[in-house]
C-alpha cells in the first residue's frame, strides 16, 4: 500500500508542475511526481535520496538529452527553516502549539544526499534545495515513535516558501567548501568555519569527495585533511 501523501509534498508537487504541467506521471515503470510543460521531470523528495537511485538511473537513461544539456530531471528537497508544532489529542482537540528551536539551512541537503552521493554527479540531474517553513501536526495516539513518547506525526503543512538553491554540477557544490585553493582542512575545521555540526561536516565531505570537489591530501593526527 502506498504511503499517504503529506501536504508539504503535495503542495510542492503542484507548485513545481505549474498550471500546464502534469502530476503523477507514469514513466519507466515508476510514478513521477510531475512533468512540467517544458518536459522537465520533477521528483519531490522529503527524506533520504537512497530510494531514488534506480528511479533516477532508469529515467535519465530513457529520456534523450537536449542539445544544450539542460537538466531533464530535478530533485526538489525541502529543507525546513522554521517549524511550528501543533499537538492534538486522539479526538482532534488542540492541546498546545509551540515553535521548534531547531532551524534548517542549505547544509541539511547532505543529510539526505549522503545515502546516494552519486545523484549529485548524475548527468542531466539538478538538485534543488527548497527552503520552507512548515506546521507539523502531531497526534497523541500512542502509535508514534518512542522518541516522541508515542506521538504520531499526522501531517506537515507548507506555510512559507523562501528561496531555492539549485545545484547542477561541481562548481555549484564548491560553496560547501569555503576554503582557498590548496588550503588544507579537516571536518572539524569545516564545521567551525561553516557553523555546522561535525557530523554534518563529515557527511558533507563524504559527498564532496565522491564528486571530486575535494580530495584527501593527508592526515592531521587521526583526522583526514582535505583540499579543494
Amino acid at each position: 500500500m502506498r504511503k499517504a501523501e503529506q501536504s508539504l509534498h503535495k503542495s510542492l508537487k503542484f507548485q513545481y508542475a505549474g498550471p500546464s504541467g502534469r502530476t503523477e506521471v507514469k514513466m519507466c515503470g515508476f510514478v513521477c511526481d510531475c512533468v512540467t510543460e517544458y518536459g522537465e521531470i520533477i521528483e519531490v523528495q522529503t527524506g533520504s535520496f537512497a530510494p531514488l537511485k534506480e528511479k533516477v538511473r532508469l529515467l535519465t537513461d530513457a529520456v534523450v538529452k537536449d542539445v544544450d544539456e539542460k537538466p531533464i530531471l530535478r530533485i526538489v528537497h525541502p529543507v525546513v527553516v522554521h517549524k511550528n508544532i501543533e499537538l492534538f489529542d486522539s479526538s482532534g482537540k488542540l492541546l498546545r502549539r509551540r515553535k521548534s528551536p531547531r532551524s534548517g539551512t542549505k547544509w541539511d541537503i547532505f543529510k539526505s544526499l549522503v545515502h546516494a552521493p552519486e545523484l549529485a554527479r548524475a548527468p542531466c540531474v539538478a538538485i534543488e534545495i527548497a527552503l520552507v517553513d512548515i506546521t507539523e501536526k502531531r497526534i497523541r495516539d500512542g502509535r508514534g515513535s518512542w522518541r516522541r513518547k508515542g506521538v504520531s506525526i499526522a501531517d506537515r503543512i507548507l506555510t512559507t516558501r523562501y528561496e531555492s538553491i539549485t545545484l547542477t554540477g561541481k562548481a555549484d557544490y564548491c560553496q560547501f567548501a569555503p576554503f582557498e585553493q590548496e588550503e588544507r582542512f579537516t571536518a572539524v575545521e569545516l564545521s567551525a568555519r561553516s557553523g555546522i555540526r561535525p557530523s554534518l561536516a563529515r557527511q558533507t565531505l563524504f559527498v564532496l569527495l565522491n564528486m571530486g570537489v575535494v580530495t584527501r591530501v593527508g592526515k592531521k593526527g587521526r583526522a583526514w585533511e582535505y583540499s579543494i
